[in-house]
Formats: C-alpha cells, sequence, structure tokens
C-alpha cells in the first residue's frame, strides 16, 4: 500500500513513522514534509498543503492508496474534500467536519445543541467599537480568557488577569481579520481528547 502523509509537523511525523513499520504500507511519503522525516519517507517539499488541486495531482502521480492529512489548516481548506472526490481514500474530516477545530464558537454551538457542559463565551466580531470591545471584556474576569477563533495554530488563546491584556489581545485578533471569543475562566487541569470515527 503507498501512503501519501499531507503535512510538515510532529504530528504528520508520528503517522509517517507509524505507517513506516506497517507491514502492509510498501511506501510513505510526506509533502511537504521536513528533513527530519526522510528517514522514514519519500519528502515532497514544493507542495502547498492547502492546495486541494497540487494535493490531488500529487497523490494521481503516486498512486496514493491512502492519503492521510495531518494538519487543521488544510483539512479546513476542503483538501480531503477534493481528495475524496478524486476517489481517494482518506483519513482526515471534511471541510464541515474540521469546521469544528475551525471556529472555536461554532465548537461552542456545538457543545451547546449536543448537551456538552463548557465555558460561558462570547463572539465580539471585526468592526465592534471599541466601547463595544470594553463592554464585551468587562462582561468576564478577571481572570480573562481571550481567543483567535480562527486556526492559530495553538498559539491564539491569552489568559489573564490583567484587563489591558486582554484588551490588547482583543485588539490583535481583530486587525487579523478574526473574530474573538471571550470565555469564562475555568480553573483546573486541561485534558485533551482525540476520538478517531469512521462515519
Amino acid at each position: 500500500m503507498r501512503t501519501l502523509v499531507i503535512g510538515n509537523g510532529a504530528r504528520e511525523h508520528a503517522l509517517a513513522y507509524s505507517l513506516s513499520t506497517d507491514p502492509e504500507v510498501s511506501e510513505v511519503h510526506v509533502a511537504p514534509g521536513n528533513p527530519g522525516l526522510a528517514g522514514v519517507a519519500t519528502l515532497h517539499p514544493g507542495l502547498k498543503a492547502d492546495d486541494g488541486e497540487a494535493v490531488v495531482s500529487l497523490a494521481r502521480e503516486l498512486a496514493a492508496d491512502l492519503v492521510v492529512v495531518g494538519p487543521e489548516i488544510p483539512l479546513v481548506a476542503g483538501v480531503g474534500d477534493a481528495l475524496r472526490e478524486a476517489g481517494f481514500p482518506v483519513f482526515g474530516p471534511s471541510a464541515a467536519a474540521a469546521r469544528i477545530e475551525g471556529s472555536k464558537a461554532f465548537a461552542k454551538e456545538i457543545m451547546a445543541s449536543a448537551g456538552v457542559k463548557t465555558a460561558h463565551a462570547e463572539s465580539v466580531l471585526p468592526g465592534a467599537s471599541s466601547d463595544e470591545i470594553a463592554a464585551a471584556v468587562d462582561r468576564f474576569g478577571p481572570t480573562w480568557v481571550v481567543k483567535d477563533d480562527g486556526l492559530a495554530g495553538g498559539k491564539g488563546v491569552v489568559v489573564t488577569p490583567d484587563r489591558e491584556e486582554a484588551l490588547e489581545h482583543v485588539r490583535h485578533v481583530h486587525a487579523a481579520g478574526n473574530p474573538v471569543l471571550l470565555e469564562s475562566f475555568l480553573d483546573g487541569p486541561e485534558v485533551s481528547l482525540f476520538c478517531l470515527v469512521d462515519g
């Protein structure tokens, strides 16, 4: 089985390494990959991971039997959908399903509709006035939790007891064109849970 892993980070390294140890896998290709992956896979460094057409073209060139899409950005951009439409088996959610990762506000809506307990939250859209932003911030904190409601590579959240720092992060996120999610602060350990589902 020929496999193609899309991405260049540690997650994709772990996926490619695991595939390389599978006796049913004959070839592991990674695009764009990184030099550390050279020992476990054939690299295709020129690929833009969120370009569905380019990913499909490479999958065709390799005659890939399975494509594994690791990062959130290509998943949210619909790369998995483009591959499925081209007839490739894909490990990774559709763009519609990946929206739960791409928008924290959408994730809150899903949790609310499913009855999942979660912190109270409020969206502040770009274009809000300084007074509207200050009023929204004042409905929370201290401590403030200010989240970039877009893909931020795990770096879009500020947790701070400082009101001015919270306001500054709102302004910073809005300057990038993204909405902000203000959230009630919850104290306690953080746990990440990944579930793999078929369908």
